[in-house]
């Protein structure tokens, strides 16, 4: 079942990047912003359209819960939901800088099963099943351990969203700034955690992501041999959106450096965790 599920999410993956290619670089999209600073254009509804369709053509007992559109609960009572962005990076997108991806994951009981992140500019493809591995086109993906943070690179996004939170993320990113060899942003989450089980960066964190931004790439991660968690190092990480990922030296150091500034109770207080 799951590899049916995986066939079907790469279909649908692969047609909601062929409406981006075909978009990308115009420059007559209509974007307009949901909220401060949260883009969204015909892109993001078009290659959101084209997965769905795909997707309700397949499974169409199952419940989707897709950026754009929200929640549409399944027509049988299925234990299953897919959770898609068709654009992750929009900013990027609109600006012509050629970092996005599509992103589309199935979970069961809330626990991803089937994923799939694709660039469709690189035409680079990463999937993954529940207890299947994770793979990066025809390879295998298995993430090389470190001992802490000396030497790694860390990829991250800034809590645009979440302004309350940019005092307790900046004094994260301090710490791990000074231990680690660097730090990149780059503007899409799910491309970075696709990139971080793929060992391109060696961990990943970030504060207040949708389930959206985090659903595939986050079993791409533990497919791969990685740990993500939530700052408590717990697994609540797609009800809160606050993520710690990498290989499991990465980690756990980590969840050691975020306890010293910040944890979920106090990310709460600070913002509120939105229900979706």
């Amino acid at each position: 079942m799951h590899d049916e599920i995986l066939s079907v999410a790469i279909t649908a993956a692969y047609a909601g990047g062929d409406v981006l290619l075909r978009l990308y670089g115009r420059g007559d999209l209509g974007s307009e912003e949901k909220a401060k600073n949260d883009l969204v254009s015909r892109a993001d509804r078009e290659s959101e359209a084209a997965i769905v369709e795909r997707i309700r053509w397949a499974f169409p007992d199952h419940a989707v819960l897709a950026e754009e559109s929200g929640r549409q609960a399944s027509s049988g009572g299925s234990e299953h939901e897919w959770i898609i962005d068709p654009l992750d990076g929009t900013t990027n997108f609109l600006r012509g800088v050629p970092f996005f991806c599509v992103s589309i994951a199935c979970v069961q009981r809330r626990r991803p099963i089937a994923a799939v992140v694709l660039d469709p500019l690189r035409g680079d493809l990463f999937t993954a099943t529940r207890g299947g591995g994770a793979c990066r086109g025809a390879t295998p993906l298995r993430l090389r351990d470190r001992d802490g943070l000396d030497a790694a690179v860390l990829a991250t996004g800034f809590p645009f969203k979440a302004h309350g939170a940019i005092d307790a993320y900046l004094a994260l990113f301090r710490d791990v700034f000074i231990e680690s060899r660097a730090i990149r942003r780059c503007g899409a989450a799910a491309l970075d955690l696709a990139y971080t089980a793929a060992g391109v960066f060696d961990g990943f964190f970030e504060f207040r992501l949708a389930p959206w931004d985090v659903a595939a790439g986050a079993l791409l991660i533990e497919e791969a041999g990685g740990v993500i968690t939530d700052l408590d190092g717990r697994d609540r990480w797609l009800e809160g959106g606050n993520i710690l990922a990498g290989a499991p030296g990465v980690h756990r150091r980590l969840v050691e450096i975020a306890a010293r500034h910040t944890s979920e109770e106090h990310l709460d207080r600070l913002v509120p965790a939105k229900t979706i």
